[in-house]
């Protein structure tokens, strides 16, 4: 994909975001934890990742039940973005929607490490 597509394709997956990623949003954005900047659908190398702190270099990745047959793809993907600095962490959609305050605490701990 070139830039402008990558772009483009990015823009779509933010206006197609699942309810989790709304949710998780609204805590993400305005530097509401830790003062930190994050952005949303935001290319990486040849990926696109759900949110990321360039600052820190910490991507969130929330993941649903689709995304059970990728566990190649995304291991790989991982170690791509592990090899680059970053650290991924990854979140289910339920653990989201049902815990968001825990998965807020453990989004604060790995940015202040």
């Amino acid at each position: 994909m070139g830039g402008r597509m990558h772009t483009s394709f990015a823009r779509e997956l933010r206006k197609s975001s699942t309810e989790a990623e709304k949710m998780l949003w609204r805590r993400l954005r305005l530097r509401q934890i830790g003062g930190y900047k994050f952005r949303r659908q935001q290319p990486v190398g040849a990926y696109i990742v759900d949110f990321v702190c360039f600052e820190k270099k910490l991507i969130v990745e929330l993941d649903g039940g689709q995304h059970a047959e990728r566990v190649s793809y995304d291991g790989e993907r991982t170690a791509w973005l592990e090899s680059q600095g970053f650290n991924v962490l990854r979140f289910w959609n339920h653990e989201v929607l049902g815990q968001i305050e825990a998965v807020k605490s453990v989004i604060y701990r790995a940015l202040m490490e």
